[in-house]
C-alpha cells in the first residue's frame, strides 16, 4: 500500500471524456521518505495537488478550444495534469511541471488511463533557475497564486522561460495575489486581458474567479485565440 487512497472519475471537456485518478480526499498524506518535506511541502499542503479544482477545470476547458498549433506550451503547477492531458490529446507540444513528489506518477497514470503517450514532465521549483528547460510560446497555470511571495517567483520564471511574443494564461479563484504578478508582467511588456467569471455553479455576481491572459509582442494581435 502506498499510504494513501485514490479514486477514479471522468471529466468531459471539449466533447471528450477524460478518466482521472485522484486522491480520495484532502485527508490523504504519505511522505515516508521525507521527499515532500525536503521540497517545502507541508502535511497541510500535501494533498492539494491530487484533486481537480474548479480553476483547473476552467483552464482545461480553455485548452480544449485554444489555438495551440505550432506552440511550445508549459503547464506550471500541473497537479494531476488535466490541462496537459487535454493538450496531449490534441497533439500539442506540451511540457507539464510541478514540484510535488507524486505529480509525475499521477500524470503518467492519467495519461495511461486515457490511452495517451507519456507527457513530458519536469520537476520545476519556481525559485530555482533551470537552464535546460528553454522558452515557451504559451505558459499556463491554474490556482498558482495562493501564497504571498509566489507572484515574485512566477514573474522571474516568466522572464526566464517565456519567448518574446509569448502568452501567459492563468485561471485564478481570487485569492488576492494576482495584482502583484500583473504588475511584474506589465513591466516585462505584457498586456493584460482580465475576465471575471464563475468557476462553480450557483455562484452569484460579482465573481471572484478570473482568467488572466497576458500577451506581448506578436501574440497581442492573436490574443483572441485564448481567453
Amino acid at each position: 500500500m502506498p499510504g494513501y487512497t485514490t479514486r477514479q472519475f471522468a471529466v468531459r471537456l471539449g466533447g471528450h471524456r477524460y478518466r482521472i485518478r485522484a486522491l480520495s480526499d484532502l485527508q490523504q498524506f504519505a511522505d515516508p521518505g521525507g521527499e515532500a518535506e525536503r521540497a517545502g511541502i507541508s502535511s497541510a499542503q500535501w494533498s492539494l495537488f491530487g484533486q481537480v479544482w474548479p480553476a483547473g477545470r476552467a483552464l482545461a476547458e480553455a485548452m480544449a478550444g485554444a489555438d495551440v498549433a505550432g506552440k511550445r506550451i508549459l503547464e506550471i503547477g500541473c497537479g494531476l495534469g488535466l490541462s496537459s492531458l487535454v493538450l496531449q490529446h490534441r497533439r500539442a507540444d506540451v511540457v507539464a511541471s510541478d514540484h510535488h513528489p507524486l505529480a509525475r506518477a499521477f500524470l503518467d497514470r492519467n495519461a495511461r488511463l486515457n490511452a495517451l503517450a507519456p507527457i513530458v514532465y519536469r520537476d520545476l521549483p519556481w525559485s530555482l533557475p533551470d537552464a535546460t528547460l528553454g522558452r515557451f510560446d504559451l505558459i499556463i497555470g491554474s490556482d498558482i497564486l495562493y501564497e504571498r511571495g509566489q507572484a515574485a517567483q512566477l514573474g522571474a520564471l516568466m522572464r526566464r522561460h517565456a519567448r518574446s511574443d509569448a502568452q501567459v494564461l492563468i485561471t485564478d479563484p481570487g485569492r488576492g495575489h494576482s495584482g502583484g504578478l500583473s504588475r511584474l508582467l506589465v513591466e516585462q511588456g505584457y498586456r493584460l486581458d482580465e475576465t471575471f467569471h464563475t468557476f462553480t455553479s450557483g455562484e452569484a455576481a460579482p465573481f471572484r474567479g478570473r482568467t488572466l491572459s497576458y500577451v506581448r509582442g506578436s501574440a497581442i494581435s492573436a490574443m483572441g485565440g485564448i481567453r
